[in-house]
């Protein structure tokens, strides 16, 4: 997976946009402005290709425990946040899209009735 086929990816889901918050290299993708998912571009360049995406905790540990290419969340809660690696770990393009989705969907089940109405509505 290249940056611009992760980018597609996350920007074609309803309700979100992509930010620069924290610097220049560190891209932010939100729903309704919440986190769901953040990679360093500078990594990218240099042939490591990570994201932070966030997990429901259960599932976080197992897939930390199955997979060489999922760690606890660096810089982020340990407890809802892995650090996924792409293309060079044993983790496949579909299952990273997976876990896009799934971080996505906890982030929207994590907004208020009010944000998921505008959400449907969008």
């Amino acid at each position: 997976m290249h940056i611009e086929q992760l980018r597609d990816f996350c920007i074609a889901k309803k309700g979100v946009t992509e930010h620069f918050p924290f610097d220049e290299s560190t891209l932010v993708f939100k729903v309704m402005d919440k986190m769901f998912l953040l990679t360093g571009l500078n990594n990218w360049e240099k042939g490591e290709s990570k994201v932070n995406l966030k997990c429901n905790p259960e599932k976080a540990i197992e897939l930390r425990e199955e997979y060489e290419g999922i760690i606890a969340g660096f810089y982020m809660n340990k407890k809802h946040w892995n650090t996924v690696s792409i293309n060079s770990s044993d983790v496949p393009d579909n299952f990273v899209k997976e876990l896009i989705n799934h971080s996505y969907d906890l982030v929207v089940s994590g907004l208020t009735k009010k944000l998921q109405k505008e959400l449907e509505e969008l």
